[in-house]
């Protein structure tokens, strides 16, 4: 049987993280304007597979209307500052210009700095991450730029730099150690990397207390020695890397290394390795303690000599992490679990307790801890903000200073002060300049604080008493709104750190410590469990997978949809019929003293006068809104309808029919028409057109077009010559409004001959920051885009119509388009005319994507189905050269960032609509719409880039924005459902590949399932409470004997009935404080109680835990939810409640249930048992069966069962009712883990799938036709598949194909530790072999990031075989390359294996639908 593994999620959070200057952008980033935003460094940030970078933007903070706007709207009165109406007022900037009937603009602004992160780029990677640090090379003195250095699982180091031609990483060398000594036996391998400071080399540990070394060149007197040494090439940024064994090179009693830094300060590389020689735990601390070592030794790199410099010994054997300190110090900060010890390059060690257990654990004289403190420094990070302070970020993410106070030039001690703030759960914690601080998390969102110090005197009140002032930054993130992202971001926590200072007559002062939230990486931590549950998305229910994610302060579910979820606001009846609607916001002529003027607006104002018009087959309308709910229809106009814009200044109504081309007021009466006739001659029909004030082009069923331009003194238009273009141009033709600071010569994007600005109106519209102001900009530089019939697009300038970009890759859709060079293209009338080829364009678009940063983007749709979308970039600065096949002209390059083919083309018309929309106050989006067939969203955020989001319409005729209802984020649709007014539903956030919302509870929770017949959600809480121990008489075994001594935490849950649509607990049920919930189904047993004699019960298996020195225990629960009469002002109107039924004590942990046939099916320890419910009170053994060690799932499919054991691998089993049995049909013999086991079938064929902690996915089959199945006996493993991340839960759904069949396939959905998703899809045997022949040719062919192999990536090492088991399964993620190919190299793709290129398009979009 034959499958896909696709991954439809990436991982979710940051593991590891490093700053440096990898983009120009850093270099060049400071620019004279005030308002474009400063690139201040990168951040490169990953997490299992996934890298991204980002640019860390200085900007000044956006300045909104929409609270004002609302204000303004809801009350309907003027202020009273405010002028009114006929009222004269002076301008404030004194150039005393009157402006009668305007309005103050009421937007509060901010003169402080923000600091926001910038999505660049991302890369899903062959390779499993491990570290990542800033190095530079030779060639940085040159280019300014650091580069990458990534470490990957199995001792894999990749360097890679930016490439500005290519605007994307590329690798530079990958070098590989797991031939090493210390590799030999290893399957799977965590390697850490380290750099020093000033790069002179990196090390990457490797197993059996290895390092491997690789050094680079810094200087030309270095790589002259070398290369006379070794011969060797002067290409090369390293000399050979090589491995350092610790006990054998350095000093045997280095074992069991724990951690190393580089530390700074010295002139040749010195590390600092903490170690443990002799392993110990808390059992063995009487015998053996404080077992940890540390030493500081030097590599020399030329004489491979390595002295050691200092050793320190008796260091606690809880020690788990170093911090270098700055050179001014020395030495190193050693993090152990109860306590923080600085160690100085003379042994010295002060030690500063967190807790009472420091000195119980410890013989390292330290001082007494605080009593009343009692901190856990378990999953701390540390972090230096400045030479002598360091911030301890908990893992419950509370921050505390921490001041190291010193005696002349020697540390006396080291002094912890109050908390001052809580943010994130911390994964990494970096320091990017002097008071920029990135705290990452792998289970939530990831945060930049900026830190300010500040000097205040002593005396004033507030610092007297030295308490802290805390700010819980984790608010933001817990309600997942980033309430702080665009609003004020000035609160600030306070906290007295420091010792006071000054001396005599100088006033004593205490410094301050100031942090803000700047912004966050949203982002929802690893999957514990999911679920399906029905969400409505406008009219049509549809399946939302809710999953359990976070940990701690920052779990709760997340909610998962295929499309952007939207809500219906309602019908709009009076529309049906139209097939185009334009919604135009027009400013009307109001009377004031006599004269006239036009009432001002914000520029995205929701005003009542908006006007729609809809096109229809013979009626073309005007409609506005009379009162608050209905539409009226006022003027109705013969003809048909090809387009409809504001112009002059949103005064008038441009109106675009077949035949003519209108003026109309904002009333709908007609100010001008201009008939489109040849002399007296009639003209072909107007098919298409495009509008942009002044400029109207016009495309004609013949191919010609018209231009026409806009009078603003007049209030008319008049035709413009074309005579430079050429008679013809094979389709639509845009004009793009874009502004300056990428349209202008400022930043040599285009030619000095081709801009059309002046500089005045360049620099105003360099000054354009925030979405707003773009569009209010007086002057803009505008373009016309053309495509020509042989495949060339060209862009124009205007008004005067100078070519300035030309390129013939736009009809291969290539991946980077330059500019030729060529003069403009001759596209002459054919005879007989010319028939449309599948690679013509068919739609093209240039429009603004982003959310505070406005990039222009090129849309493309060819009549095959293929559209791509194309980011406006600046050409690498270089020499002018004329050579167009160069890597570097001096010309603009636009590059694609998102390519979607669509199976077949309809004859709907597919076209592109931009729209500006406010989702909530704090942002602002730019995107566009694509109508027709299979619609979907196109939209760009800050922190996820580009995505292409399904709208889930079957197909929509008509799209605009829509401000009618005063609401800025409207849309007014027509589709299959009819017109319907829609908006997004709130809270959604769209910077991942599934839109998702966030349902923050504040608590982790590890099961979650629907119950259906309720349609509510059962989970089951995971918490921290105090254990103690007792013995078999309940005695209790120890109490706590000291200050900042306590009990200990152990698991323990709760367990909530929620309902899914307004997320509120109707019911729980507390467990004991020891009892913690293993597994949690619904089931469906026999009853008596209903008609049906069956009925759904919540079964939960449950741990009692009992301390160490008693065997653990469980039980089984059977739960029902049945209705209560709820209180009228309750939230939802039915209410329910949790029943408990049953509760049955085991001997042992119940760590699975399932049902099978009408019976419960638990797991006992080394047993299953299959129960029966007997009077709804009491659960009757019928069956049971002796299994493996521990039972960890358990899947039922009819009769048949499926058992997952921790160590025996997987069971087959049958179940037969007469008499009761369980019968063993087959078993998996070799010892492997089973995380989770399911059922997997496609027509006629079964299998069994299989995953283990590794993330290894096995296939398995059954059948006692193969000899080597001994009868059956055996489960025949015949496909291995490398994950590389563990599988917490799986669901089994239905996949039905075209050729509907009785049974439908078996699709899985499988949730990871890294909070990704990825689906298992069935393939039928001819796809199979075209998708894994094209997985060959990609996998040799195509450059893969980093230089990885994704073949090895997905081996899986094992010795009973003779060849890897992987021919079965599909790598999705390598076969994902092939759609972001151009099409001409697709089409050497796909010739080389014998097929078409189509053909493998169609078969690959097939599988990867998500659900």
């Amino acid at each position: 049987m034959h499958a896909l593994r696709h991954d439809i999620l990436p991982p979710s959070g940051v593991e590891f993280a490093t700053t440096l200057k990898l983009t120009p952008s850093t270099i060049t980033g400071s620019s004279s304007q005030e308002k474009l935003p400063r690139v201040l460094t990168n951040v490169v940030v990953s997490r299992s597979n996934l890298l991204r970078i980002f640019e860390v933007w200085e900007q000044p903070p956006q300045i909104s209307t929409y609270i004002e706007d609302e204000r303004e709207r809801r009350a309907h009165v003027r202020k009273g500052t405010e002028a009114v109406e006929g009222e004269v007022e002076m301008d404030d900037g004194g150039e005393g210009w009157v402006n009668m009937g305007s309005v103050k603009a009421t937007a509060k602004k901010d003169p402080s700095i923000v600091s926001r992160f910038h999505f660049v780029r991302e890369h899903t990677l062959h390779g499993t991450v491990t570290g990542m640090e800033s190095v530079r090379i030779m060639s940085t003195y040159e280019d300014q730029l650091d580069r990458l250095l990534v470490s990957f699982k199995d001792a894999k180091i990749a360097l890679l730099e930016w490439s500005d031609a290519a605007h994307d990483l590329v690798t530079v060398s990958i070098h590989t150690c797991n031939q090493s000594a210390g590799f030999i036996g290893q399957s799977s391998v965590q390697s850490r990397i380290a750099c020093r400071p000033l790069s002179r080399c990196a090390a990457l540990s490797l197993p059996k207390d290895a390092f491997a070394i690789l050094p680079f060149f810094q200087t030309q007197a270095e790589l002259d020695i070398m290369e006379q040494e070794q011969n060797h090439t002067r290409d090369v940024p390293y000399s050979p890397s090589f491995v350092l064994d610790l006990v054998n090179d350095v000093d045997e009693r280095i074992r069991n290394v724990i951690d190393f830094v580089f530390l700074p300060g010295y002139n040749n590389p010195t590390v600092a390795v903490l170690c443990q020689s002799e392993q110990t735990w808390a059992g063995r601390l009487k015998e053996y303690r404080d077992t940890a070592r540390l030493y500081i030794f030097t590599l020399d790199l030329m004489s491979r000599n390595y002295p050691i410099i200092t050793a320190v010994d008796g260091l606690p054997y809880d020690s788990v992490s170093l911090l270098p300190c700055a050179t001014s110090l020395g030495g190193v900060i050693v993090l152990t679990s109860n306590s923080i010890i600085y160690v100085d390059q003379a042994a010295r060690r002060v030690a500063l307790p967190v807790n009472d257990w420091a000195a119980r654990v410890s013989d390292i004289p330290m001082p007494l801890a605080d009593k009343d403190l009692g901190l856990c420094l378990e999953g701390s990070r540390l972090v230096f903000v400045d030479e002598k302070t360091f911030f301890v970020i908990r893992k419950d993410g509370m921050i505390h200073p921490i001041e190291i106070i010193l005696d002349g030039r020697t540390v006396s001690k080291l002094v912890l002060l109050p908390v001052i703030a809580q943010t994130t759960i911390p994964a990494v914690a970096k320091l990017l300049n002097d008071d920029l601080l990135f705290v990452g998390s792998m289970v939530g969102p990831s945060v930049l604080m900026k830190t300010a110090r500040e000097e205040v005197p002593l005396e004033l009140p507030a610092q007297q008493t030295g308490a802290a002032t805390a700010i819980t930054l984790s608010d933001s993130m817990d309600l997942d709104d980033d309430d702080d992202l665009y609003g004020d971001s000035q609160t600030t926590a306070q906290a007295t750190v420091g010792a006071t200072s000054g001396t005599g007559a100088a006033t004593k002062t205490r410094s301050i410590i100031h942090l803000s939230l700047c912004d966050s990486l949203p982002a929802y931590g690893p999957i514990a469990d999911m679920t399906f549950s029905l969400a409505k998305n406008g009219e049509r229910f549809v399946p939302e997978l809710v999953a359990a994610t976070g940990a701690g302060h920052l779990g709760g579910f997340t909610l998962f949809q295929r499309d952007l979820p939207t809500r219906t606001k309602r019908k709009l009846h009076v529309l049906g019929g139209a097939r185009g609607i334009w919604s135009l916001p027009v400013r009307q002529s109001q009377r004031v003293n006599g004269l006239s003027y036009e009432k001002a607006t914000g520029p995205f104002s929701a005003e009542i006068d908006t006007i729609i018009l809809a096109r229809m087959l013979i009626l073309h309308q005007i409609a506005t809104r009379t009162t608050r709910t209905d539409v009226s229809i006022p003027t109705r106009i013969p003809g048909t309808t090809i387009s409809a814009a504001p112009f002059f200044q949103r005064t008038t109504i441009l109106h675009v029919m077949t035949n003519a081309i209108r003026v109309l007021e904002p009333d709908g009466n007609e100010r001008q028409v201009i008939k489109d006739m040849d002399g007296s001659l009639p003209r072909a029909k107007i098919k298409s057109c495009s509008i942009c004030d002044p400029f109207v082009l016009i495309l004609r069923e013949d191919e010609s077009i018209g231009l026409f331009i806009g009078e603003t003194e007049r209030g008319k238009i008049r035709r413009k010559d074309m005579s430079p273009m050429g008679d013809k141009v094979l389709l639509i033709s845009h004009l793009v409004i874009l502004r300056a600071v990428f349209f202008t010569d400022t930043i040599g994007l285009f030619d000095t001959e081709a801009t059309e600005t002046t500089p005045a109106a360049a620099h105003a519209d360099k000054n354009t920051s925030t979405l707003q102001a773009a569009v209010a900009a007086g002057n803009r530089s505008q373009w016309l885009v053309l495509v020509r019939p042989q495949g060339v697009m060209e862009i124009w300038s205007l008004p005067k119509l100078t070519l300035v970009f030309s390129t013939t890759a736009i009809s291969t859709l290539e991946n980077i388009l330059v500019d030729s060079r060529a003069p403009a293209a001759l596209s002459l009338p054919q005879d007989p005319p010319r028939k449309p080829q599948d690679l013509d364009i068919d739609q093209i678009l240039v429009a603004p994507l982003g959310e505070t940063i406005l990039v222009p983007h090129l849309f493309v749709f060819s009549r095959s189905g293929n559209m791509a979308i194309y980011e406006a970039l600046p050409a690498p600065a270089s020499t002018e050269q004329a050579d167009p096949p160069l890597p570097n002209p001096r010309t603009c390059r636009v590059e694609e960032t998102e390519k979607t083919v669509l199976a077949e083309h309809k004859r709907i018309s597919r076209t592109f609509v931009p729209f500006v929309t406010s989702p909530n106050m704090e942002c602002t989006l730019a995107g566009v719409f694509f109508t027709g067939d299979r619609p979907c969203w196109i939209i760009a955020t800050d922190k996820g880039g580009l995505r292409v989001v399904p709208s889930g319409h079957t197909v929509v005729y008509a799209f605009t924005a829509c401000s009618l209802w005063e609401s800025k984020g409207d849309f007014l649709l027509y589709s299959d459902e009819g017109p319907t007014l829609l908006e997004w539903t709130p809270g959604v956030q769209l910077d991942s590949c599934l839109p998702y919302r966030s349902v923050p509870r504040s608590r982790a929770y590890s099961n979650i399932i629907f119950e259906p017949s309720a349609s509510l959600i059962v989970a089951a809480s995971s918490l921290q409470a105090r254990f103690a121990s007792y013995d078999e008489d309940g005695n209790i075994v120890w109490e706590p004997d000291g200050n900042g001594v306590s009990f200990p935490y152990a698991d323990c849950s709760t367990l909530e009935l929620i309902s899914p649509e307004h997320w509120v607990t109707m019911d729980g049920y507390e467990f004991a404080s020891n009892e913690s919930v293993n597994s949690l189904t619904c089931v469906s047993l026999e009853t008596t109680s209903t008609e049906s004699g069956t009925k759904n019960f919540i079964a939960v298996g449950t741990t009692i835990n009992r301390g160490e020195d008693l065997a653990v225990k469980g039980a089984t629960y059977i739960f029902e939810t049945v209705e209560v009469v709820s209180d009228p002002n309750w939230t939802p109107k039915r209410w329910y409640k949790l029943k408990l039924r049953v509760k049955d004590d085991a001997k042992g942990p119940v760590t699975a249930v399932c049902g099978i046939n009408g019976y419960l099916v638990s797991s006992m320890g080394q047993k299953i048992f299959v129960r029966a419910l007997d009077l709804d009170e009491r659960l009757v053994g019928i069956a049971f069966l002796d299994v493996g060690v521990y039972v960890t799932s358990l899947r039922s499919m009819k009769n048949l069962l499926l058992v997952g054991d921790a160590v025996k691998s997987v069971w087959l089993v049958a179940f037969q009712e007469d008499p009761y049995k369980l019968v063993t049909l087959a078993k998996d013999v070799r010892r492997r883990n089973a995380t989770t086991v399911d059922f997997f079938f496609a027509g006629g064929d079964l299998a069994i799938a299989s995953e283990d902690e590794e993330g290894v996915l096995r296939l398995f089959a059954y059948d006692p036709s193969d000899p080597e199945s001994r009868g059956g006996q055996h489960l025949l493993c015949h496909t291995e598949f490398h994950g590389h991340k563990e599988c917490r839960s799986t669901i089994m759904i239905a996949r039905r194909t075209k050729d509907e069949q009785l049974i439908p396939q078996a699709k899985l959905v499988s949730g990871f530790t890294d909070g990704s998703l990825s689906t298992l899809t069935p393939v039928d045997e001819a796809v199979f072999k075209r998708l894994q022949l094209l997985q060959g040719q990609l996998t040799r062919n195509v450059q893969h990031t980093a230089g990885l192999n994704p073949k090895a990536h997905r081996i899986v090492r094992n010795d009973a075989v003779s060849k890897p088991l992987s021919k079965s399964v599909l790598d999705g993620q390598l076969l994902s390359e092939f759609q972001v190919l151009g099409i001409s190299r697709q089409n050497e793709i796909t010739r080389q294996i014998g097929t078409e290129r189509a053909l493998v398009l169609h078969d690959w979009f097939s599988l990867i639908v998500p659900w």
